[in-house]
Order: structure tokens, then C-alpha cells, then sequence
């Protein structure tokens, strides 16, 4: 079970904000931090069984993912964490802002939108949204 990562969507006004800025990035997108995270190993194994996931907060609340794919060094002795550019939807779950990034067990992640739904299960975003900030779902 991978470990992930969470961080808050610092600046971004709103989700079509955050959607747009990850579609003109290609297909990875860098975030440079200070330290490489010291449960590195766990986020991303190196025998290749999946890694993990960076859990993106919005106004207060987990709402979308990026797979980490790999580490790797930047300028000053920093670190890139690499992720795909894509946002994959969540569950949304209410999740208080921090500084910087912490880690986040599999068994507390939210479960994506629209795996093992049937149609018509899934409500919309906003309505999620609204209800998740209730502690209702």
C-alpha cells in the first residue's frame, strides 16, 4: 500500500483554474521543495508496485490527485517531486490547510470519483463539496 503526499493548491481560485494551469504542462509538472521527503521509498517503491499520490487541498478539502512518479535532484541541493499533469477527482474530504506537504496513509485517502460507482452513484462535484464540509459524506 502506497504512502501519499498532500498539499495545499496554494493561489488557485478555483478548480477550472487548477485544471487549466496542469493541461499546459505536458505530461509531468515539478513541485521543488527543501528536503526529499525521508518516507521517499514508500511514496514511490523502487521494485515498480505503484506509487503514490500527491492529494491536492482545496478550500479546505481533498479534491483531486497527481501520481508521483519519481524524485530527483534540483539546483541548490532541493528536491523536484515529480508528478503526472493530470488531476484525477476524489472523493472530496475535508482536510485542514498546512505549510509545505505531509504524508497521508492509503487507508485515509479519499477513493477516486467514478471507481466502482454504478451510474447514477456519483453525485456532482459541488453537492460533494457542500456535503463533505457538513462531515455528512
Amino acid at each position: 500500500m502506497p504512502l501519499h503526499l498532500t498539499k495545499v493548491a496554494y493561489g488557485a481560485q478555483s478548480l477550472e483554474e487548477m485544471r487549466s494551469w496542469f493541461a499546459t504542462r505536458g505530461t509531468e509538472a515539478y513541485l521543488t521543495t527543501r528536503y526529499l521527503p525521508k518516507r521517499h521509498e514508500e511514496i514511490v517503491p523502487k521494485d515498480g508496485s505503484g506509487g503514490g499520490s500527491l492529494f491536492w487541498i482545496f478550500k479546505h478539502q481533498l479534491v483531486m490527485r497527481s501520481p508521483i512518479l519519481r524524485f530527483e535532484e534540483a539546483e541548490g541541493g532541493r528536491t523536484n517531486i515529480v508528478i503526472a499533469a493530470r488531476l484525477i477527482e476524489v472523493m472530496p474530504r475535508p482536510k485542514r490547510a498546512h505549510q509545505g506537504w505531509r504524508y497521508l496513509e492509503d487507508a485515509d485517502a479519499p477513493r477516486d470519483l467514478g471507481s466502482e460507482e454504478e451510474a447514477g452513484e456519483v453525485l456532482p462535484g459541488h453537492i460533494a463539496a457542500d456535503l463533505a464540509r457538513l462531515w455528512l459524506v
